[in-house]
């Protein structure tokens, strides 16, 4: 399911889960498994995190979702949250090498890194959870809050619109949008930046930077999520999503 290479200190996760990456429940528990083993690793520095071939994440495998309706979501909404919160809230530098569409699911978990480039070409990158009718779990929703600029923040939620990457870069998406034969070397270059900046130093501003969502998180996290996980399990949504799923990804 996921690679893993070294370059020096700096580790490389590359996601090889099918075709698209897509997130199920034993995909997500990988990925939180392999970030919770190099917080805790004393020969990783850095981490980057990328994908197999064109494709980053398509984000949540909603197949296996339509497929397994509301006991699936009911156990996989969890399991998603805990990636992103593994990821999210990584002590050290992530940075993100979006090596072709990162969509919904797949865009949020490029946007938990700390820093995020995307390989010049046709490949996009956004939030379609809307599209699909289904609000945004509360650590999903901040990590686009926080990743997102001010003014395009409504515009990239509401819509479910996806972006090339000189367009995501405006709105705030992307830091850099590189030639794809050189993203990998200048995201291990990005790594190893991060990673000579002192650890304490480092640990303390990623704090900081995040205490926004943090609080947001400790203040309402658990409200909210309440009442998007009642959604997401409520017959209409996994109808929402069948119809979805037979729309978009079942064709012909």
């Amino acid at each position: 399911m996921i690679g893993v290479t070294q370059r020096g200190k700096v580790f490389v996760l590359t996601m090889a889960h099918g075709k698209a990456n897509a997130l199920d429940i034993e995909f997500c528990r990988a990925v939180t498994g392999q970030f919770q083993k190099l917080a805790k690793a004393s020969n990783c520095d850095a981490v980057v995190i990328t994908g197999q071939g064109t494709m980053f994440s398509a984000g949540v495998n909603l197949i296996k979702a339509s497929d397994g309706g509301v006991k699936y979501l009911r156990q996989f909404l969890p399991a998603l949250n805990k990636m992103y919160d593994a990821i999210f809230h990584f002590p050290k530098p992530i940075v993100a090498a979006i090596n072709g569409h990162a969509i919904a699911g797949g865009c949020v978990l490029a946007c938990c890194a700390d820093y995020r480039m995307m390989a010049r070409g046709p490949a996009k990158i956004g939030v379609t959870e809307l599209l699909v009718g289904l609000p945004f779990p509360a650590l999903a929703f901040e990590v686009m809050r926080a990743a997102t600029g001010p003014r395009y923040f409504a515009e990239v939620i509401y819509t479910g619109n996806t972006y090339v990457p000189d367009l995501a870069a405006t709105y705030g998406l992307l830091h850099e949008v590189v030639e794809p034969a050189g993203l990998m070397d200048r995201a291990i270059a990005a790594a190893q930046m991060l990673a000579g900046i002192p650890p304490a130093a480092f640990r303390q501003t990623k704090a900081q930077m995040h205490l926004p969502v943090t609080n947001r998180i400790k203040s309402d996290g658990k409200k909210v999520d309440g009442a998007v996980a009642k959604i997401w399990t409520m017959p209409a949504a996994v109808k929402s999503i069948q119809a979805y799923v037979a729309r978009t990804l079942r064709k012909g």
